[in-house]
């Protein structure tokens, strides 16, 4: 929960346990807000109702009962060891049923961002500079076809390259104890290709705002 407040996400707990229970769980984890006594059937609607807000909401479930909720999330962690449904209905699973990989996904999701946003820029600036030298607009230096597609090469190259890099990224895996307050476990680093969390895909949305 402190990590995805770092990162300045909200978390809030959706549950259908009755009101004390829930702000008791709540307070031991350092939960502000809580949504308790919500049927199976009115997850999915309390996420649009966040949604509606502005929101941008990430679901993590495990049961049958969570898989409209993963639907209807803009991003959907489910949990390995749950049931079949909300691993099918969700965008992310977490193969060791480890909460803590959440906050894995969302580091490896801003670094596969960062990688796209390199190569677009990379593309669109070899791209400013190469076709007016083609097209003769700064005559005598003009592009020649042979120079470009050596360049053309040599710029793809250069992108799958710099999209390779994303298994060099390190993941910030320093866990402090269940408990608040209590003493922290000891840090550690791990680069993407060991996290459990898969590479999120290209036309994943942008990691949530809100946890739930």
């Amino acid at each position: 929960m402190a990590k995805l407040r770092e990162r300045g996400i909200e978390v809030i707990m959706l549950t259908g346990d009755n009101a004390a229970t829930a702000q008791r769980i709540a307070k031991d984890l350092g939960i502000d807000s809580v949504l308790a006594d919500v049927l199976p059937g009115q997850k999915a609607a309390k996420l649009k109702d966040l949604q509606d807000a502005g929101k941008k909401v990430g679901m993590v479930g495990d049961g049958v009962n969570d898989a409209p909720a993963l639907t209807q999330a803009d991003v959907g962690f489910a949990i390995g060891a749950g049931t079949d449904v909300a691993m099918e209905s969700a965008d992310v699973v977490l193969m060791k049923s480890d909460p803590y990989d959440v906050v894995a996904a969302i580091e490896l999701s801003h670094a596969t961002l960062r990688k796209m946003h390199q190569n677009l820029w990379w593309a669109v600036g070899y791209n400013v500079i190469a076709f007016p030298l083609a097209a003769g607009v700064l005559y005598p230096f003009v592009l020649s076809p042979q120079v470009a597609a050596l360049s053309m090469s040599g710029s793809t190259l250069i992108v799958a390259a710099n999209a390779l890099m994303l298994k060099r990224t390190k993941l910030t895996l320093d866990r402090g104890s269940v408990k608040a307050g209590g003493p922290k476990a000891p840090g550690a680093q791990a680069s993407a290709e060991r996290v459990n969390a898969p590479v999120p895909p290209a036309n994943l949305p942008p990691p949530a705002n809100v946890a739930v």
